[in-house]
């Protein structure tokens, strides 16, 4: 590995850990308006900018002009507010404070107490690295996170401890996650995965009417433990304040076909991902290469 990479990899490091350390100064709301001020600036800026403006009207060719304007600049102030709410996790969290409103409590309270292994899934939208710890501050429901591990392996630090802490074990994408999934599914514990990511050894499916490479991991583990998956998903509210959404079960196809139960489970996944996208375009992640060129 060259010596600049590694000296890049330890200043970036060293400057997120400055970075966490003063919004910790901060209240959350302060926290939260100055990183999406911040990223209102800065991200109009980035070479990422034009991927998300290409996605975007690509996915809705009507939108006017202005209204594409509002949605990016929303998405930049959305990622800002993410940064700076990480360290007010636990404020953020607390029932007490009142930031949190639940949609079908009693959902999330089913898929808690089935005595069942369970499946959940979301997509980058709203303060997506939220769900899990606020599942588990307002449920005491514990959903193990399968993540793709950073660039910088430095910074894979900083997301596994704030998981650690609440009993999550974050499991990283490939063989290895795999064969650890496959244990926690077998003694009943809970996944939660992140589904509108690119994967190029994935299967093509339609993700709002375009081809998108779409991982299986969600209904292959789901129709092998014959479990039905849950959609949950945050929407931000008014600054660090949310509406949690636990969605109804998605049923499982059985067709007899197993390549053609997995590709209609996805796609069945797939569309209540874009239902909860077109409702808040602002607060999904539409910098990330979902499609192809």
């Amino acid at each position: 590995m060259p010596f600049s990479k590694r000296v890049a990899w330890r200043l970036q490091y060293w400057a997120a850990l400055a970075l966490m350390a003063l919004l910790r100064r901060l209240s959350v709301d302060a926290a939260s308006g100055f990183c999406g001020w911040l990223m209102r600036k800065i991200g109009p800026r980035l070479r990422a900018h034009k991927i998300a403006r290409r996605n975007l009207t690509r996915t809705f060719p009507d939108m006017p002009a202005d209204r594409v304007e509002q949605t990016l600049t929303g998405m930049w102030d959305n990622l800002g507010r993410i940064i700076g709410e990480l360290p007010h996790a636990e404020t953020i969290c607390d029932p007490a404070q009142n930031r949190l409103e639940v949609v079908n409590a009693a959902g999330a309270i089913a898929f808690r107490d089935s005595g069942k292994a369970g499946l959940m899934f979301g997509g980058h939208i709203a303060n997506w690295e939220l769900t899990g710890a606020i599942l588990h501050s307002l449920f005491r429901l514990t959903v193990h996170p399968i993540y793709r591990a950073p660039n910088n392996p430095l910074m894979l630090n900083l997301f596994i401890q704030t998981r650690q802490a609440q009993g999550r074990e974050a499991i990283p994408k490939g063989r290895d996650g795999a064969k650890r999934s496959l244990e926690l599914l077998k003694s009943g514990q809970h996944l939660g995965l992140l589904i509108d990511q690119k994967m190029n050894d994935g299967i093509e499916l339609p993700f709002f009417g375009r081809p998108a490479m779409t991982a299986p991991a969600l209904a292959s583990f789901a129709l092998k433990f014959g479990i039905e998956p849950r959609l949950c998903h945050l929407v931000r509210l008014n600054g660090a304040r949310f509406r949690v959404i636990f969605s109804d079960p998605l049923p499982l196809p059985n067709s007899g076909n197993r390549t053609a139960d997995i590709e209609s489970l996805m796609l069945a996944a797939n569309r209540q991902l874009e239902d909860c996208i077109r409702a808040h375009p602002e607060q999904w992640l539409w910098a990330h290469r979902r499609w192809k060129e």
